[in-house]
C-alpha cells in the first residue's frame, strides 16, 4: 500500500484545494482550533508563504505538512522569546499543519512526509525546525525525534506543545518510519533520581546541542560565541576572566597548580573531605611547597585555626574547595576571602560543585576552577579556570595545554574546542 503513495511539493490548483479541505477537517472538525464555516475549507493565514509537502494516493490528498521560514512564526505569537528555548542554529523554519487522513495514519506516510520535508528544508539551508504539536499526539512526536520545550500554548480545547527538531534527528527517525518499524523511544527515564554529583539530568536543548553537526573552532562566529560564553560565566561568578579548556575539573586544577608553582611561595591547603584531599594531591604532584590543615569529614573548617595558620607562618596562597563534594559541606567562602585579605594571601578555590548551585562570588579570588557539568546542567568536558588579574603566557615554564595566559592571548581558543560542548553549555 505504501508503494502507491507519492510525496511531493504541492504545485497544482487541485492540490491546494484539497489542502484547504484537509486543513478544515483536521483543525476545525477534529481539533477545534478554528470556528466552522459553510464552505468547509480552511485557508491558512500564512498560505502565500507556506511550502506544502503532500502525500497523494492517486490524485487524492492523504496527508500534508507546511514549512515556512519567514519570521515571525506562528509560534512566535504564542511563546515570548522563542529563540531563548532553542539550541544554536544557522537557519530556522517552522513546521505546521501536519495532518493525515485517519485511515492512512501509518508510519510509512509520516515517514514519507518527513523525509520529503527534510530534503526540502536541507535544500533551503535550514538545520532546525520548530512546531506546535497537539498534545493528543505527543508520544508519537517524541518517538519521531521532536523535542518538547517551553509551556503549553493554545486554548483549553486545543492545546499544543512547542517542539523542535534538528536535521540530525530527522535522519535517524525517518528510515524507521518509512519501513513501518516502531521508532525506539530513547528518551531518558525521568523517574530515576541520581543522588550522585553527576551525571546530571540534561535539558532537551542540551541533548540537541550535543547531537548537532560540529562546527570548526576556527570560525569567527564560533570564537565570538566563546567570548559570549565567557562573559556569561563571569557575570554568573563575579570573576573578571575565565578560560575554557577541553577536559574535566581535574585538568582545571592541574592548570591552577602549574600557575601556583610560578609563585615559588609556600602555601596552605584546607581539607575536610575527599575532594579537599584530592587538591593536596594536585599540589604534591606539581611540586608545590605547602602545609595541610585537615578537618573531620562533614565538619566545617575551624576558622580560628585557619586565621592562626595564616598569621603565624609565611603563606603566599591558600587553596581549598568551596563545596566539599563528598559530604555536601559548603565552606564559608566570604569568610575565607576576608581572612586572606587581612594577611595578603592569594585565595585559590575549587568551585566545581558550587557554581550554578549556590551563590558564588569569585571577585576576590586569585584562581578558581569550574566545569560544564554538575551545577551548570550540561555534560562534562569543559574545564574552567577563573581569574581576576591578566595572566601572561609562560612558554618556558608551563606546558601549553595548561598555560592560561596562552588561552587569554588566543581569543580563548588556542586549540580544538568542541562546538557541541560549548553550545550545550
Amino acid at each position: 500500500m505504501t508503494d502507491e503513495y507519492r510525496f511531493k511539493l504541492a504545485s497544482e490548483d487541485d492540490e491546494f484545494a484539497q489542502i484547504h479541505a484537509l486543513n478544515y477537517r483536521a483543525f476545525v472538525e477534529e481539533i477545534p482550533q478554528h470556528p466552522p464555516n459553510p464552505e468547509r475549507r480552511l485557508i491558512d493565514k500564512f498560505h502565500d508563504e507556506n511550502s506544502y509537502i503532500i502525500c497523494l494516493l492517486g490524485d487524492q490528498l492523504i496527508g500534508m505538512l507546511a514549512l515556512r521560514s519567514q519570521r515571525p512564526f506562528s509560534l512566535d505569537g504564542k511563546l515570548a522569546d522563542l529563540d531563548s528555548y532553542l539550541p544554536p542554529y544557522r537557519s530556522l523554519c517552522e513546521v505546521r499543519l501536519l495532518a493525515v487522513e485517519p485511515a492512512h495514519r501509518r508510519a510509512g506516510v509520516f515517514g514519507g512526509l518527513l523525509r520529503t520535508a527534510f530534503e526540502f528544508a536541507r535544500a533551503q539551508g535550514h538545520d532546525l525546525a520548530v512546531m506546535s504539536g497537539t498534545v493528543r499526539e505527543l508520544a508519537l512526536y517524541e518517538r519521531m525525534g521532536w523535542v518538547p520545550f517551553g509551556p503549553l500554548v493554545g486554548t483549553a480545547a486545543a492545546q499544543y506543545q512547542p517542539m523542535f527538531w534538528t536535521l540530525e534527528q530527522v535522519q535517524l527517525a525517518v528510515p524507521r518510519l518509512e519501513k513501518g518499524a516502531p521508532v525506539p523511544d530513547e528518551r531518558p527515564i525521568h523517574n530515576v533520581v541520581n543522588l550522585l554529583p553527576g551525571p546530571v539530568t540534561l535539558h532537551p536543548t542540551v541533548q540537541a546541542a550535543m547531537a548537532a553537526t560540529p562546527v570548526s573552532h576556527r570560525l569567527k562566529e564560533f570564537v565570538t560565541d566563546v567570548k559570549t560564553t565567557q562573559q556569561i560565566l563571569c557575570l554568573l561568578t563575579g570573576a573578571t576572566f575565565v578560560e575554557l579548556l577541553m577536559g574535566s575539573g581535574t585538568l582545571a586544577n592541574d592548570a591552577i597548580a602549574a600557575h601556583l608553582a610560578l609563585l615559588d611561595e609556600p602555601g596552605l591547603m584546607l581539607a575536610n573531605g575527599e575532594f579537599g584531599s584530592r587538591l593536596t594531591d594536585h599540589a604534591r604532584r606539581a611540586g608545590l611547597q605547602f602545609e595541610t590543615l585537615s578537618f573531620d569529614w562533614g565538619q566545617p573548617f575551624d576558622y580560628e585555626r585557619v586565621a592562626e595558620a595564616l598569621a603565624n607562618r609565611p603563606v603566599g596562597w591558600l587553596w581549598t574547595n568551596h563545596c566539599e563534594t563528598s559530604t555536601g559541606v559548603l565552606n564559608d567562602l566570604p569568610r575565607l576571602q576576608a581572612l586572606c585579605r587581612q594577611t595578603g594571601t592569594r585565595l585559590v578555590v575549587d568551585a566545581i560543585s558550587s557554581i550554578g548551585l549556590a551563590p558564588v562570588d569569585l571577585s576576590g579570588v586569585y584562581l578558581a576552577s569550574g566545569v560544564s557539568g554538575k551545577g551548570l546542567g550540561s555534560v562534562p568536558g569543559i574545564a574552567m579556570v577563573y581569574y581576576n588579574q591578566p595572566i601572561a603566557p609562560q612558554p618556558d615554564r608551563i606546558p601549553s595545554y595548561l598555560d592560561i595566559g596562552l588561552y587569554a592571548t588566543s581569543a580563548g581558543v588556542p586549540f580544538t574546542l568542541s562546538s557541541n560542548l560549548l553550545y550545550a553549555l
